[in-house]
């Protein structure tokens, strides 16, 4: 890896060879920005399509973003297919030594499919609430209890893997 130092004058690689002599505004403007700003304007829009700035937590990663579009339009690939962020070669063997924790569910999920399952949850608890099937639910515990339906089912598999040997 490479060290930069920035001085008035210019800027140095941790090596000894001068990389740039100027100031380092004109490398700033000459060499980072016409790269980088462009980058950046990629992320907002993306960050917009995310709806990050409508919401306080996403799933959006702008750091990722930015390293995967500055990868993918570095001009020395420039023949070469895009590669997501995950298969870029020097983030594989980051991530290799600092893996990260798995993404929330709830920060996953489409808005559509979040809803979907809370309502099923609770169409599910309101069902479980009613009388009828309350009922139903005491008496399939009685028989359980009552055919001993544990000891028979052990028995049947018993009897399964006997013929199975």
């Amino acid at each position: 890896m490479f060290a930069f130092f920035m001085t008035s004058e210019c800027l140095l690689v941790s090596k000894g060879c001068a990389v740039f002599s100027g100031p380092p505004r004109e490398y700033l403007e000459y060499y980072i920005f016409p790269v980088l700003l462009p980058g950046m304007a990629e992320l907002l829009h993306r960050a917009e399509e995310e709806k990050c700035f409508e919401r306080k937590r996403t799933k959006f990663i702008a750091c990722d973003f930015l390293t995967e579009w500055l990868y993918n339009n570095n001009p020395k690939r420039k023949d070469e297919s895009f590669t997501e962020f995950f298969s870029i070669p020097f983030v594989k063997h980051w991530l290799k030594d600092h893996p990260r924790r798995p993404i929330p569910l709830s920060l996953l999920l489409s808005e559509e499919a979040a809803s979907i399952i809370i309502q099923s949850f609770w169409r599910g608890y309101r069902v479980r609430c009613d009388s009828e099937v309350q009922e139903l639910r005491q008496w399939q515990k009685k028989l359980r209890e009552e055919k001993n339906i544990f000891n028979v089912v052990k028995e049947f598999w018993a009897i399964q893997e006997a013929k199975g040997k």
